[in-house]
C-alpha cells in the first residue's frame, strides 16, 4: 500500500449493525483506515450491537468534538439516521452502499479501498445538503421537535380516512387540502417518498422545499416547488389519528387545532463524494434513465 500524505486524521465508523455479516467488514474497514495511519473510533451504538470492541465507543456528541471524518457503512437509511445528529456538528461524512439504492451512500462496498484511500487524503467532491426543522405545536406551545434531511409528512392513520389539512406559507394562507396525507421535501428527500407520491426531482443545488399531497381528494391540488425562506405550517382541520414524521422521529395522534411548523433548518449536512461524482450520473443509475440507449 503506498502511503499519501492524510487530509483527516480521525475517522468514526457507523455501520448499519442491523445486516447480516456487518461486524467482520466494519472490522476491515477499521484496519484499513488504520494502515492509513487514521485514528479510528465507532459509533456507540454500532460498537454496542456488533460487540466490536478494539476501538474507542463515541456517541454523536463525542464524535463531533473528536472525529473529523465519518465514515457511514449501509445504506440511505443508516446515513439518514446518522446526518441529523452529526450535522450540527459539521462533520463531514464518506457513505459506503451496502444497501439497495444508495443515492446518498454513494462509495461502492467492492472498491471502497482505493476510494477511502484517495479520499481521506484530501482528493474528493464535497457538496452540502439542506436540511428542514420544525416541531409540532398544539394551543401555542410546542411539544415535538424534529429535524429531517429527507421530509417531514403529515399523515392519516393506517385505519382513518383522509385528513383535511391547512396549509399557511409566512403569513399567507396557501390552501386547503383533503388528502392521505401531506409531504414536505428537501431537494435530497424528493428522490424519496415524494418521488414515489409523484413529485418532481429536485436538484440538491436549488435553495427549496417541495410540498407533494398524498393521494388528493382534489386532482388540482398538485406538487408545488416552494422557496425556502418562509415557514410552512400545515394545520389538522379534520380527521383521525393524524402523525407527523421527521424523517425517522415520529409523533403519533396529532390533534385537530396542532400545527407542524417547518423551515429550512440552519444545519447543513457534508457529504464526501470520490473524485468525478455527478449527481446526474446518480440519477442515471438509479433510476435506470440510460435503458434503451445504444
Amino acid at each position: 500500500m503506498v502511503r499519501m500524505p492524510m487530509r483527516f486524521r480521525h475517522a468514526a465508523i457507523v455501520g448499519k449493525y442491523q445486516a447480516q455479516g456487518i461486524k467482520p467488514l466494519l472490522e476491515d474497514i477499521a484496519g484499513f483506515l488504520l494502515r492509513l495511519g487514521l485514528e479510528v473510533s465507532l459509533d456507540a451504538a454500532t460498537a454496542l450491537n456488533t460487540g466490536i470492541t478494539d476501538h474507542d465507543a463515541l456517541s454523536p456528541a463525542e464524535m463531533g468534538r473528536r472525529c473529523d471524518l465519518a465514515v457511514v457503512v449501509g445504506g440511505d437509511g443508516t446515513m439518514l439516521g446518522i446526518a441529523r445528529e452529526l450535522a450540527r456538528h459539521n462533520l463531514p461524512l464518506v457513505g459506503i452502499n451496502q444497501g439497495r439504492l444508495g443515492f446518498i451512500t454513494d462509495v461502492p462496498l467492492s472498491n471502497y479501498r482505493e476510494t477511502l484511500q484517495s479520499m481521506v487524503a484530501g482528493d474528493y467532491e464535497e457538496e452540502h445538503r439542506t436540511m428542514i426543522e420544525g416541531g409540532v405545536w398544539r394551543d401555542g406551545e410546542k411539544i415535538f421537535d424534529g429535524l429531517s434531511l429527507n421530509e417531514v409528512v403529515v399523515s392519516r392513520g393506517a385505519t382513518a380516512s383522509m385528513v383535511e389539512l391547512r396549509i399557511d406559507i409566512g403569513d399567507e394562507f396557501v390552501a386547503n387540502l383533503r388528502a392521505d396525507g401531506l409531504i414536505i421535501a428537501s431537494p435530497t428527500g424528493s428522490t424519496a417518498y415524494a418521488l414515489s407520491a409523484g413529485g418532481p426531482i429536485m436538484h440538491p443545488g436549488i435553495s427549496g422545499l417541495l410540498a407533494v399531497p398524498i393521494a388528493s381528494h382534489t386532482l388540482s391540488n398538485r406538487p408545488i416547488v416552494l422557496p425556502d425562506q418562509q415557514e410552512i405550517r400545515v394545520e389538522v382541520v379534520a380527521g383521525r389519528d393524524a402523525s407527523a414524521n421527521f424523517d425517522m422521529q415520529s409523533l403519533a395522534s396529532l390533534l385537530h387545532g396542532d400545527q407542524v411548523r417547518v423551515r429550512r433548518s440552519a444545519h447543513k449536512v457534508r457529504f464526501l463524494h470520490p473524485r468525478g461524482w455527478s449527481y446526474y450520473a446518480t440519477l442515471r443509475r438509479k433510476l435506470r434513465w440510460h435503458e434503451g440507449v445504444v
